[in-house]
């Protein structure tokens, strides 16, 4: 599963999945963008085959001129990591504002058209290209209180399978993965306001899992390095689950 001289994107790169996604395309030899809001937590990476870029991934502007700046350096952009998101509190629909479930779908999901319409203007005249989002096992298997989450997550892989077809005929694949519950800062912001955090994700998270134990950034950083790789060539329009058993 080498990446040798592949150029790609990653979003989110400054989260705990985020990073470890950065990191392992690094050590498969890939030339990675690592896009966020804030990329303080980036700065240990090594700069040699590794860009930061901070910026809002709903500024269309800024996205674009990024993804031109990296197919006008690099020659190419081989692959697109969605590994940017948000969670949600578990809060009842009728305690959630308009205004929540804006952000959360915007992020979560309108992200998504912003960076695969800008990757597909390179990769459509190579014939080739990758992008593998990040969604969630929440989509197959809900949790009471994670409605905003969970649709915008649903979303995130109904759209992936829909640009797997259109994109089909030009060799670009395009797939989902469904974390289950990850042991990242993330999870425990889907407690409930004023729930204990740490009793959260040990009492409803880890026991969810029937394998036992909660996914690690590493774990999905390996299926991420699958898909991009030419290992998997006939794959598109799959999800893969890496959730120890929690969508069962």
């Amino acid at each position: 599963m080498e990446l040798t001289n592949k150029v790609i994107v990653v979003t989110g790169a400054g989260g705990g999945m985020g990073k470890a996604i950065v990191q392992q395309l690094l050590e498969r030899g890939a030339f990675v963008v690592g896009i966020d809001l804030s990329v303080d937590s980036l700065k240990d990476i090594p700069q040699s085959k590794f860009v930061a870029k901070a910026a809002n991934i709903l500024d269309e502007k800024k996205i674009s001129e990024i993804f031109l700046e990296i197919n006008n350096e690099q020659g190419k952009i081989d692959g697109v990591v969605n590994a940017i998101g948000i969670a949600q509190p578990q809060t009842p629909i009728e305690e959630v504002t308009l205004e929540q479930w804006h952000r959360i779908m915007n992020i979560n999901a309108t992200s998504l058209f912003i960076t695969c319409k800008e990757a597909v203007k390179y990769m459509k005249p190579k014939r080739q290209g990758s992008i593998v989002t990040i969604a969630s096992i929440s989509a197959v298997r809900p949790r009471p209180g994670l409605q905003s989450y969970i649709a915008s997550k649903g979303a995130a892989e109904s759209f992936s399978r829909a640009m797997a077809i259109e994109l089909a005929p030009y060799s670009i694949r395009v797939n989902t993965i469904h974390p289950g519950p990850a042991d990242t800062n993330m999870l425990g912001q889907f407690a409930a306001k004023n729930a204990d955090v740490g009793t959260v994700k040990a009492d409803t998270f880890k026991q969810s899992v029937p394998l036992g134990d909660l996914i690690q950034p590493e774990d999905i950083a390996h299926s991420v390095t699958y898909l991009l790789s030419d290992v998997a060539k006939m794959v598109t329009g799959a999800t893969l689950h890496v959730d120890g058993g929690r969508g069962l």
